[in-house]
């Protein structure tokens, strides 16, 4: 808890090309050693693979990718009586947001084999179809199995 006041939110700039605040935060997100033009040049890149894979908008693709990857509910290691319990609490909108952005971003870079745009553009395909190979997806199902394992010890929520 802070001793002075509470940080204010900054607002996040909408990107250039798609007018978006989740296509600049998902470009933040991928940004590696303060290198944004090259992060936003490998998304757009991504976006125009989707376009030549899919015949809807890349923009509601990626939409229904980040829609699909948000986790509902999480554990949350608890200490009680000398126990460390994992107690499922539910997910604020924003964290669920950037937990999607985050996997999606995490699974793209752990695929092999090509260029990191043509794996950003199968992650999100995947997850917009709700593949159950796709490791964003899988990621958000372990999720929820382990909060739903650990239901009994909601009662231990703060």
């Amino acid at each position: 808890m802070p001793r002075r006041r509470v940080a204010k939110k900054r607002e996040i700039q909408p990107d250039a090309v798609y007018q978006s605040r989740l296509v600049a935060k998902f470009i933040n997100c991928m940004t590696w050693d303060g290198k944004k033009s090259t992060a936003a040049k490998q998304f757009y890149k991504a976006m125009e693979e989707i376009a030549k894979k899919v015949p809807q908008s890349p923009m509601a693709v990626f939409r229904q990718a980040v829609e699909n990857a948000k986790p509902l509910v999480e554990t949350k290691s608890r200490r009680v009586g000398g126990a460390n319990y994992q107690v499922p609490v539910e997910v604020r909108p924003e964290r669920r947001s950037a937990l999607a952005t985050r996997w999606l971003i995490n699974f793209a870079r752990a695929r092999k084999g090509k260029a990191f745009y043509l794996r950003l553009a199968d992650e999100i395909l995947d997850a917009a179809n709700n593949n159950p190979q796709c490791g964003t997806i899988k990621k958000k199902e372990e999720t929820h199995r382990m909060a739903e394992a650990n239901k009994a010890f909601a009662h231990y929520r703060w």
